[in-house]
């Protein structure tokens, strides 16, 4: 039998070089980091004045940054729900098809309207209408068109909101769009016009989501606030006189997608980037005009769905845990990954999940498996009576070499439990993945489309 000494001595041993002790490839940090403080910070971030022409402070909604905090902060089995709910209907769109582009294997997705709204997580402030009226909108990367809910709205028609409804008749530069406008026409091309409405001379607009909730109204333009000076004259969006959307306290949606209706093209193109905090209590940025200069940027190219140009792809080629780079085939990371701000965690190809799972777990062996909140997670973990926790460090690296250590450990965990799914367990085993918003924590995020690319820059926030 080892006398105690020599079963020390192994065991220490076996610590040292299990959890990296002497090497950045692990972190120690304290139990207290996984959960935010119960006030906002107030500290305000902004990315460097070099890559922007404007940002707006960007927090969480269920934060104490929030404009409008919520009461009724949804318990984790709900955000996973919820989250699981937009990943699944993503997937589901999904159908994988070789394209007649070069060599490369593609995404096609058939056009769709909307995802599910109420996995949504951050909230910006702008301004609409002349004087300008602040509004509290969701920014989603997965749509394009954004909207508010205004008057008139009939009792029950309207989501409740902490805000009165935007009024159109109080702005001065309020303009309804005509149903036989080109732009009406254009809209009905990218499928959210329900044609003519208020009597055939307006242009209607209709976003349905995969929850079944919906919001329809009129399609419209107004000025359109960012910051003192920086404006958008002219803005089109729809003005929502029937919205029937989960989560209410917010007043509409700004889409951050990469079609014509969209903030970004309506601001003039060029990029558009995004820093999510790591905590609620603290807040990230939404920034204008980026892209100018991308010192500090890891860059990969920018891929695009087929048929539906929403959504910005990439292409994952490499992970590492605990830095060593895991022994995945290209083939492992087959049908790409859309970079998505409204789905939580990320969900991998089964081969790539399966074998970071199992490098996770063996680097985390110190600390015991919890139950799981629901079957869509599968590795959580106990964490009690351990003050301080020694966490891997998960690196993804993507076509051209780009390569961003995740943050540790919002980046990676969310609640005790692994922040990565498997892609295989959607709706019609869809080889396609999803980079989820965990991940994206302290990045700016940059989508470029005058070059194409897509950016990281870590500890942006």
């Amino acid at each position: 039998m080892a006398s105690p000494l020599l079963l020390c001595i192994v065991l220490c041993s076996y610590y040292s070089i299990a959890h990296g002790r002497g090497n950045d490839s692990f972190v120690t940090v304290p139990t207290s980091a996984f959960e935010p403080e119960q006030v906002c910070s107030g500290e305000r971030v902004t990315p460097e004045q070099k890559h922007c022409t404007v940002s707006l402070p960007l927090v969480h909604r269920h934060g104490p940054c929030a404009p409008s905090p919520s009461t009724d902060k949804p318990s984790f089995s709900d955000t996973l729900r919820r989250s699981r709910a937009r990943v699944n209907h993503i997937a589901a769109r999904v159908a994988r098809s070789v394209g007649s582009h070069g060599d490369e294997k593609v995404l096609r997705i058939p056009a769709q309207l909307g995802s599910y709204v109420d996995s949504l997580e951050y909230v910006v402030t702008v301004s609409f209408g002349t004087p300008a009226v602040p509004r509290v909108v969701i920014m989603d990367t997965g749509s394009d068109l954004s909207w508010l809910q205004c008057k008139p709205c009939a009792s029950g028609e309207c989501s409740p909101q902490k805000d009165p409804l935007f009024d159109p008749t109080n702005s001065s530069t309020y303009a309804s769009i005509p149903c036989a406008s080109d732009a009406c026409k254009k809209l009905e091309a990218d499928a959210y016009s329900i044609g003519c409405a208020k009597g055939g001379k307006q242009c209607g607009f209709k976003i349905m989501y995969a929850d079944f909730t919906m919001t329809d109204g009129v399609y419209s333009k107004d000025k359109l606030t960012l910051a003192p000076g920086v404006t958008v004259n002219n803005f089109y969006f729809g003005c929502g006189h029937d919205e029937r959307t989960a989560g209410g306290l917010y007043d509409g949606l700004l889409g951050l997608g990469l079609m014509s209706e969209s903030l970004l093209a309506q601001f003039g193109g060029g990029a558009t980037s995004y820093c999510l905090p790591a905590v609620s209590s603290k807040a990230g940025f939404l920034a204008l005009g980026a892209g100018k200069n991308t010192d500090g940027f890891q860059l990969t190219p920018m891929g695009r769905v087929p048929k539906e140009p929403t959504f910005a792809t990439v292409t994952l080629t490499g992970i590492s845990v605990g830095g060593k780079k895991l022994s995945l085939l290209p083939s492992a990371f087959e049908g790409g990954m859309i970079v998505d701000s409204g789905s939580a965690l990320t969900a991998l190809q089964t081969t790539a999940f399966k074998a970071l799972r199992s490098a996770f777990r063996d680097a985390m062996a110190a600390y015991p498996l919890a139950p799981n909140p629901n079957h869509y997670v599968d590795t959580c973990y106990n964490f009690t009576g351990h003050k301080n926790v020694v966490v891997p460090k998960i690196a993804l690296t993507f076509s051209g070499g780009a390569t961003i250590n995740l943050d540790v450990p919002n980046g990676i965990l969310v609640n005790d439990c692994l922040a990565f799914v498997d892609s295989g367990l959607l709706p019609g085993h869809s080889t396609a993945g999803i980079l989820g918003n965990v991940n994206q924590r302290t990045f700016e995020v940059l989508f470029d489309t005058s070059s194409n690319k897509v950016g990281f820059r870590a500890n942006a926030c």
